[in-house]
């Protein structure tokens, strides 16, 4: 009974009914403080999280983990390449793809996009994209006729103004030398089905045919210009791409998800903890009320503190009531923040309830993903900021002379 007597009569002191009203007030605010400073925290960084994985989960599932490439720009014997680089240890599945740059036209409209050649069959081993298909079949692509196939984005065919069944015509800049001088080179595909990621890079830039279809468009007959490799572990991928150059050779190089972009995530990265630095001190804020409000219970427990020392009660045992004190303050306001953090980044998250513009950003709503690692770091750094905030008042309190504080009773 002895030891626990600061933890009773801090919760008592907490509790009761204060002469000074603003004392309870400032209690009141302190806590609220607290609450809404680790409740921002936890919302801006569940928000950023989802953001960030959302953004990865759309790049690589339109892209591959590891893009294989040759300093000639060219790989021919590309089913050899890919069986070598599919038996290297945490590689999952390769597949081919030339990639170029055309011009797509319907009437008199048109639009400058990046045309993707690929084996459908290989291609969903490798990607994701198949799984995005708003109207149409992805396996259309592979059949043969006499006018090609194929798939482009969503934003795309807005910008066109074509659906599944209406042709398009692909032109090159890299054209064919006529009587006249160098013409560009044209061909007529049909549209075989639409996909919407929900990245607008991708939804409004991209297009998509049969790899044997761009090889003869493109004059690159048995050739491709890359092999995308999927593994089993996206964070190895900075390993394996070592591992693919030192067995396929050195005229291949090879690039990964995370070099590919690394800028968009590192900006990413430097945004969340600037977020984080900034609504911290909200937190600091709320310290510097518990500073306050402690000082004035002190002032007004003068009385009983003197009693308290008259007892028995030594400078340590004193301080800690109201070094408790404070910190059931920030704990409290602590377990509201996360609470009402918790239940904020769920209906973000569940009900899409903030939509943004896909032409501006790269996501057509705001996604949250709460991460435990963030829960942990914030909530302690919350109490732990609270604790400090108790030390001045709580020393004050035990240095005060009980003669002192009872000389006028």
């Amino acid at each position: 009974m002895k030891k626990s007597y600061p933890i009773l009569i801090a919760i008592r002191y907490l509790m009761s009914k204060k002469r000074r009203r603003s004392i309870s007030f400032n209690t009141v605010i302190s806590t609220a403080g607290v609450a809404l400073g680790v409740m921002a925290l936890l919302v801006v960084l569940s928000v950023m999280s989802g953001f960030q994985e959302d953004l990865q989960k759309k790049i690589l599932g339109v892209n591959a983990h590891v893009v294989v490439m040759s300093y000639s720009g060219k790989i021919q014997k590309y089913l050899d390449v890919m069986k070598k680089a599919e038996e290297i240890k945490g590689v999952k599945a390769a597949s081919p793809f030339l990639m170029g740059q055309v011009m797509l036209s319907r009437n008199q409209r048109s639009q400058g996009v990046f045309i993707r050649g690929i084996l459908p069959k290989y291609e969903k081993r490798t990607t994701e994209i198949y799984k995005h298909m708003y109207m149409g079949n992805f396996d259309d692509l592979a059949k043969n006729s006499s006018t090609p196939g194929i798939i482009i984005g969503r934003e795309l065919a807005s910008s066109l103004g074509v659906l599944p069944g209406d042709t398009v015509n692909v032109i090159s800049p890299i054209g064919e030398m006529g009587p006249l001088g160098m013409l560009p080179r044209a061909k007529k595909f049909r549209v075989v089905g639409i996909f919407e990621v929900g990245m607008y890079d991708y939804d409004a830039n991209l297009a998509i045919v049969s790899l044997n279809s761009l090889q003869e468009f493109l004059h690159f007959p048995g050739q491709v210009n890359a092999i995308e490799l999927r593994l089993d572990d996206i964070y190895s991928a900075p390993v394996i791409k070592k591992s693919v150059i030192g067995i396929l050779g050195p005229t291949f190089y090879a690039r990964d998800w995370i070099e590919m972009n690394r800028n968009l995530f590192a900006a990413l990265k430097l945004e969340k903890f600037t977020m984080f630095i900034i609504l911290t001190l909200i937190i600091l804020v709320a310290a510097f009320n518990i500073v306050s409000t402690l000082i004035m219970n002190v002032i007004e427990k003068e009385r009983e503190i003197a009693i308290l020392k008259t007892m028995g009660a030594t400078d340590r045992g004193i301080m800690s009531i109201f070094m408790i004190q404070g910190l059931l303050i920030g704990i409290i306001g602590t377990l509201i923040g996360l609470t009402g953090g918790f239940l904020i980044s769920f209906l973000i998250n569940n009900f899409e309830i903030i939509k943004l513009p896909a032409d501006v950003y790269y996501l057509s709503h705001l996604p949250a993903k709460m991460e435990l690692s963030d829960f942990i770091i914030v909530c302690t750094s919350a109490v732990f900021i609270s604790f400090l905030a108790t030390i001045y008042p709580a020393r004050q309190a035990s240095k005060l002379a009980p003669a002192e504080a009872l000389r006028y009773e």
